[in-house]
């Protein structure tokens, strides 16, 4: 049987068009493999707009995120694995067939969302996410709630922004402050650590560190970390 990862990492792309909105080229693609095809987001370094604090090959962070989700066992973002594709080197995603109609401030007003989006809320922390839009927060059809969009990620300065402040202040779930304590116990996996520089790794190990300390979300007084726009 070909499995999610078999197609991704193997099976023949056929691009389909790019996504709109996307300020980088984020391309719809069709993956094949022994009969069997499925939909995944394919980035390309070649169509990565450069940027002054982030380095070429933000494709590299997109799969560093799937990896500390995986390794926090949160399942927060779809299978995502370094691919050469038609327009050269970059990441292939599962796609995720969500109501497109939803977002985070939609997600927000269901009460049986609220764990989720705690877990993604701290998972941004943990990353450094410096781009968390409402829209990058897609709702499935299996009505779990999973993270795109996260080329942005592991800066070694502070750069969160996101619109999920809902939680500043309050007290971070037992179960997931474990699950970053594991982290910490085991070390970073080799497959993500090895995607970051050291700057980067130590920064995520102090932020990862600071919350197991501090127990709580962080807030923002300032009110000048969103993103833009919002959604």
């Amino acid at each position: 049987m070909t499995s999610p990862l078999d197609l991704l990492a193997r099976g023949e792309i056929s691009v389909k068009g790019r996504m709109p909105a996307s300020s980088n080229a984020t391309l719809l693609v069709e993956v094949s493999l022994a009969g069997v095809s499925t939909l995944a987001i394919y980035k390309p370094q070649r169509g990565e707009r450069a940027l002054w604090d982030f380095r070429p090959g933000l494709f590299v962070r997109e799969i560093a995120a799937y990896r500390l989700s995986e390794a926090l066992g949160w399942d927060l973002v779809p299978l995502t694995v370094p691919r050469a594709g038609p327009y050269g080197d970059g990441s292939l995603q599962l796609f995720v067939h969500a109501d497109f109609g939803q977002h985070y401030f939609t997600l927000r007003e269901d009460p049986g969302h609220e764990r989720r989006l705690r877990q993604l809320c701290l998972f941004d922390v943990v990353a450094n996410n410096a781009d968390r839009k409402g829209g990058h927060c897609l709702l499935g059809p299996d009505g779990v709630i999973r993270a795109v969009d996260n080329g942005l990620c592991f800066h070694a300065e502070p750069k969160l922004r996101t619109v999920i402040w809902d939680f500043a202040g309050q007290a971070i779930a037992r179960a997931l402050l474990d699950d970053l304590a594991r982290l910490l116990d085991t070390g970073l996996p080799d497959d993500l650590a090895a995607l970051l520089d050291e700057d980067e790794r130590e920064a995520l190990i102090v932020r990862a560190r600071t919350l197991l300390r501090r127990r709580r979300f962080p807030a923002d007084p300032s009110g000048t970390r969103y993103p833009w726009p919002l959604v």
